[in-house]
């Protein structure tokens, strides 16, 4: 005998998460407990393109940009390396004058 494992027969209580109290009304297009890495790749990725943002409309120095993001300033340079590999022959730069102090471009 085949016992029926459809949901509704099911005992299911839609607790949700932090991100939605109920996961049959969640925004997510992916379930983060399907997929637990995702939802933190998706929060850094929105994060370095944030600070990719700002870098790029005014050439916030990397320390500033470190603290205002509160990541360190490795973790700064690695966003602006990423970008400069990916843009078209490396010319991501910031507006205003130049490349941020301290900051060299990737030959």
């Amino acid at each position: 005998m085949v016992v029926d494992a459809l949901p509704e027969r099911c005992q299911y209580q839609d607790d949700g998460c932090e991100v939605s109290p109920s996961c049959l009304r969640c925004p997510l297009p992916r379930c983060k407990y399907d997929d637990p890495g995702w939802l933190n790749r998706r929060a850094r990725e929105q994060r370095d393109g944030r600070i990719l943002r700002v870098w790029l409309e005014g050439g916030t120095p990397v320390d500033s940009l470190a603290r205002r993001f509160g990541v360190s300033e490795r973790t700064v340079f690695r966003i602006l390396a990423t970008v400069r590999h990916k843009v078209e022959g490396g010319h991501a730069q910031p507006a205003g004058s130049g490349l941020p102090s301290g900051y060299e471009p990737i030959q």
